[in-house]
């Protein structure tokens, strides 16, 4: 191999070395999407599914089986709750749920039962999109534990 080819062999290794230890591998990654495309069923690997509602209620099953479930008062106590886009606030730097939104790259998580709220952070490509549900998104989820939406709900079906 010609010496251009190492060359940016060895760029592209430490663009992407940087992306992931400086944090911004989940806004490279992230995916826009409407709640349209929120509403229904997605489920993982592991066996752990969230259903969203139009209403912008959700049901969960099997939710407590996800490493930040563990953050929660009662993790097996986590069936249902109500969800909001995360966008900008008007005021400071922070990020705040908008129950109103009608597009965004990551999810609120508002469960029903105790004081618990997860961050659900949407990853891959607008027409298919990835969900993880965790407390750092440049740690990711374990490779069962991506969300993706159910075929049938993504089709319209």
């Amino acid at each position: 191999m010609g010496r251009q080819l190492w060359c940016a062999i060895a760029c592209t290794g430490a663009v992407a070395a940087l992306t992931v230890s400086c944090g911004w591998a989940a806004a490279i990654h992230a995916a826009e999407i409407s709640a349209d495309q929120v509403d229904g069923r997605w489920t993982s690997e592991a066996g752990t599914s969230l259903t969203f509602h139009e209403d912008r209620t959700f049901t969960a099953e099997h939710f407590d089986e996800l490493p930040v479930a563990h953050d929660c008062e009662n993790p097996s106590a986590l069936s249902s709750g109500h969800w909001a886009f995360y966008a900008p606030a008007e005021t400071d730097q922070t990020n705040t749920a908008e129950e109103t939104g009608a597009r965004g790259t990551v999810l609120s998580l508002i469960f029903s039962t105790g004081d618990c709220e997860v961050d659900a952070f949407l990853f891959g490509d607008e027409d298919d999109p990835v969900m993880c549900p965790t407390g750092d998104p440049d740690a990711g989820c374990p490779g069962d534990g991506y969300l993706h939406r159910n075929q049938a709900t993504a089709s319209g079906t």
